[in-house]
């Protein structure tokens, strides 16, 4: 089942129906191309709001693992209700260091990573994430050919990661040219989720631009 009516059907958050209309799920994951019986990893997937989305999509036959590390484990607001009484059986939570996945290799159809990204180039004593170690696990566990999805806040072009950690951004050319160089063939952008009116200059969590922040969407093979 492909469309928004199915979610609501399913007894979907009256919070998560009112983020539909800025995030675009089902438009994302068609453009994606996410197909019945795929397993998804919802990497540092938070409260599962994607996780549950991507669980309709690939129905019964298909998996999603929700992937949270410890740290991440404290943002993931929502997520024993979303899970309460296995009412989405093909979602399993999968709470793990980044480095150490404990996935087979090459079993993952489409890695997904939703306003996490730019988290790799976040500096903040006690953060441990690194893009090495991250790019080298998605390598490890997502099938050749299988896709990684990137969704994040758009940087002003040329910033690099510059405002990784103020503004949690980061610029879009840097992240293609980033991630093409870690073993991903870029295959295609969308621009679902640009905001013309987001000047670019404020941090994501600003109340002026949360949940209306121009991002981009970015569709990646694996080599």
């Amino acid at each position: 089942c492909f469309s928004l009516f199915c979610f609501a059907d399913a007894h979907r958050s009256e919070a998560d129906a009112a983020r539909d209309a800025t995030s675009k799920p089902d438009e994302v994951l068609e453009f994606m191309g996410v197909q019945p019986g795929w397993t998804v990893l919802d990497v540092f997937g938070g409260g599962g709001y994607y996780a549950e989305v991507l669980s309709h999509r690939v129905g019964e036959t298909g998996k999603v693992y929700l992937h949270n590390n410890e740290t991440y484990m404290g943002f993931a607001e929502g997520l024993d209700e979303r899970l309460a009484d296995n009412r989405l059986p093909n979602v399993a939570l999968h709470v793990r260091e980044i480095d150490a996945l404990d996935l087979a290799e090459a079993s993952i159809d489409m890695a997904i990573l939703v306003l996490t990204y730019h988290d790799a180039y976040y500096v903040q004593e006690g953060w441990t994430l690194k893009p090495d170690p991250l790019f080298e696990a998605l390598r490890h566990v997502i099938r050749p050919g299988g896709v990684l999805a990137i969704i994040d806040h758009h940087a002003k072009p040329g910033s690099g990661i510059q405002h990784a950690s103020d503004l949690h951004r980061i610029d879009a050319e840097f992240a293609r040219s980033d991630i093409e160089g870690r073993g991903f063939t870029f295959e295609a952008a969308s621009p679902l989720l640009e905001n013309p009116d987001d000047d670019l200059s404020k941090s994501v969590f600003d109340p002026e631009v949360r949940r209306q922040t121009s991002r981009f969407v970015y569709r990646f093979v694996r080599n």
